[in-house]
């Protein structure tokens, strides 16, 4: 029952994380504009892996999408296939898991449903690590980019997007590092099956060798009786 609790657990941190990193890919304010050192601020500038866009002091936005997906920057081209990679991974980890899940009806023998919570617990602790390497990534680049003294082009600072993703990725990593614990559940009751396959063998085994010592023990009361009698 504790196992079970722990496994809805880890469920709900899971599926909380996935939504979160899906809810990131198409968040608008991955950075925005800095106000650092200006007076009169007339626009907002902010983007994020598909388009960027400028709002205006009245509230108005336009946006323009990215024209070419060849003409884009390396960082942001690996920041979208690491996210896409990251929403794919989580889905079909909270397959795994609801089949693997000891709560559900589904999936085999307990030793089959412990193997697939694992594997459910792998596909997460990847979405989570995917999640959490492309907003690193694009945090960098503002970072290295606001810091350059030499940089006199618009400066950017750290949107809600990257830490909405950071936090997914830790809810992710976290519920499937505790999926992975049971692995040592389907460890225990293998070894359960293998005990209780080789008891009988052994209860036959002993049982024979005492049949064995019991038959070398009745001949030799005779054959002392049989000796007496021929000695006198």
């Amino acid at each position: 029952m504790g196992n079970m609790a722990t496994e809805i657990v880890a469920f709900l941190l899971t599926i909380s994380g996935w939504i979160l990193v899906s809810s990131t890919l198409p968040t608008d304010y991955w950075k925005v504009s800095s106000v650092d050192g200006t007076v009169i601020t007339t626009a907002t500038f902010w983007s994020n892996l598909w388009k960027t866009c400028v709002t205006d002091s009245t509230g108005v936005s336009n946006c323009k999408d990215f024209p070419s997906m060849l003409a884009l920057d390396a960082y942001i081209q690996v920041c979208r296939g690491l996210m896409i990679a990251a929403v794919c991974l989580g889905f079909f980890g909270a397959i795994l898991a609801l089949v693997g899940m000891k709560c559900t009806k589904i999936g085999g023998s307990e030793t089959t449903k412990a193997r697939l919570t694992v594997f459910s617990g792998f596909h997460f602790i990847l979405s989570g690590l995917c999640c959490m390497t492309a907003c690193s990534i694009y945090a960098h680049r503002i970072t290295t980019d606001f810091f350059d003294p030499l940089f006199v082009a618009q400066k950017f600072e750290l949107g809600a997007a990257l830490f909405i993703g950071w936090a997914g990725s830790v809810l992710c990593i976290l519920g499937g590092f505790i999926f992975c614990l049971s692995l040592s559940e389907g460890f225990s009751i293998r070894a359960e099956y293998s005990y209780s396959g080789t008891a009988p063998f052994v209860t036959a085994r002993n049982k024979q060798s005492n049949t064995v010592n019991s038959l070398q023990k009745e001949p030799r009361g005779p054959l002392k009786q049989f000796g007496r009698n021929a000695y006198v």
